[in-house]
């Protein structure tokens, strides 16, 4: 992999009466992800605390080819299909990273 790491947020709104579903899917889709992609440095989900159905995902892979070779993957396909219905708004945001370091 080359190429510089490619940092995104993506904000969803979620169907409330289809949130529980969402999140478990949402749940095994990363946990795949991180398993299987090599190119996925990070993926984290959450919810705001007063409106549990707009959910943040921050989202790093190493380049842009890591992305893409995600966005091809049979679990993000299943993910995206099985979700459709599901998710009433999305907003996917290009950002830069200030500062993000986790313990390992």
């Amino acid at each position: 992999m080359s190429g510089k790491t490619v940092v995104r947020m993506a904000e969803l709104e979620i169907d409330p009466d289809r949130l529980e579903a969402y999140r478990a899917l949402l749940t095994e889709e990363i946990e795949a992800s991180l398993a299987l992609e090599e190119g996925v440095l990070s993926l984290s989900a959450v919810s705001l605390r007063d409106n549990p159905n707009r959910i943040h995902i921050l989202e790093v892979y190493a380049d842009q080819e890591a992305y893409e070779a995600h966005l091809r993957t049979a679990h993000f396909l299943k993910y995206k299909n099985e979700t459709a219905g599901m998710v009433t708004s999305l907003t996917l945001l290009e950002v830069d990273p200030i500062a993000m370091r986790a313990k390992p």
